[in-house]
């Protein structure tokens, strides 16, 4: 078999790129294939907020072969069982909710990888097919390249924000502004002083540590903003897509005979 190459994290590593990446919540791998084929960086299939289950992520992951799109894992907790579950089902990157501080992030870059390196189990009998390697090549062709995503979301996260960005193997870094605003005590409030100081504080440490930083963008404007500062990952929800043009397409109808 001829070894398909990861791509992600190497475009990550390259200062130059502006990346996209889409959430998936909806159990259907329909939606990352046309989002595949429409040209995604990556996609994210959701199991901790979306009605994903371990059939569908498969399912999911295997859809996005024969693009460049990234299939990444958003699992429900730092636990290195589901994340090695997960990657076993072809996940190129792993994306890790409420890292609170530098332990949870040197945990989360152990789960990637194999030992000596990390502590991942060896079985990846579903993942070497989506990868077009031999099962005991897989190891050598994939340990280094998946991509490790943290989501900073708790007000303990931001006061170690420092200490996480020093750990080595982290490849982007997302402020989760639901999450993090709900914890502060300001939810869905992005323009409190308080969200404004804790973003702020976020981006300064990504930034001295030269990681990678990620949001949401759901339009143009919100965008170019956040590429304006600096960010270099806009992500979006296929379910508020979907939605969005829906509404669009019922204005449409308004005054109509």
């Amino acid at each position: 078999m001829t070894s398909h190459p990861m791509t992600f994290k190497k475009k990550l590593a390259d200062p130059s790129r502006k990346l996209t990446a889409h959430i998936c919540t909806i159990p259907s791998a329909t939606v990352p294939q046309a989002m595949a084929a429409a040209g995604s960086d990556a996609v994210i299939i959701d199991l901790e907020h979306g009605a994903v289950d371990y059939a569908s992520a498969h399912a999911m992951i295997a859809a996005t072969a024969g693009t460049s799109c990234a299939p990444l894992v958003r699992v429900t907790q730092n636990d290195p069982a589901q994340v090695k579950r997960v990657l076993d089902l072809g996940a190129e990157g792993i994306v890790f909710p409420m890292i609170r501080t530098a332990a949870d992030a040197e945990k989360a870059v152990a789960s990637l990888r194999y030992p000596p390196h990390g502590n991942r189990g060896f079985g990846p009998f579903l993942a070497h097919s989506r990868w077009g390697t031999s099962l005991l090549d897989y190891r050598e062709a994939v340990d280094g390249d998946l991509v490790c995503c943290l989501l900073v979301e708790t007000r303990d996260a931001i006061e170690n924000i420092e200490e996480i960005c020093a750990v080595p193997g982290i490849d982007i870094i997302v402020p989760a502004q639901f999450d993090l605003s709900t914890d502060l005590g300001i939810s869905g409030q992005f323009d409190h002083p308080d969200f404004q100081a804790a973003i702020a504080k976020v981006e300064n440490a990504a930034n001295a540590a030269s990681i990678p930083l990620g949001n949401v963008g759901l339009s143009k404007p919100q965008a170019d903003a956040l590429f304006a500062k600096g960010y270099r990952l806009i992500a979006g929800f296929d379910i508020l897509w979907v939605k969005a043009m829906a509404a669009e397409t019922q204005s449409w109808t308004q005054g109509a005979d």
